[in-house]
């Protein structure tokens, strides 16, 4: 029996598509903008536990340069993640379209 009635699962996905996502993840984080990004992260969290911050359930945003919820952090302010230049140029070099005439070709 389940603990609870809720599925844990951020995305429905098929188990192909999870593979070939957390690909894709992988690949756009081992970039030298993703690795900067962790360790901006990681110096963050440090500090603002080490001055008695509460950041339990905050994530660091890099534009803002602050702590905020994960829901604000997701969206790009309200703005969503379609027109971010990080997320489109992962896209662009990393899915694999069936149409190969896509918006995120140039």
């Amino acid at each position: 029996m389940k603990s609870s009635p809720l599925s844990l699962r951020k995305q429905k996905l098929s188990p192909e598509a999870a593979k070939a996502k957390a690909t894709r993840d992988k690949k756009a984080m081992m970039t030298e903008h993703g690795k900067k990004k962790k360790r901006e992260n990681q110096v963050e969290r440090r500090k603002a536990i080490n001055a008695g911050k509460d950041i339990k359930g905050k994530d660091y945003d890099h534009k803002d340069g602050r702590f905020k919820s994960v829901k604000a952090n997701r969206g790009n302010d309200g703005l969503g993640t379609k027109r971010e230049g990080f997320s489109t140029n992962t896209m662009r070099n990393t899915s694999k379209s069936r149409n190969k005439t896509t918006k995120y070709n140039k």
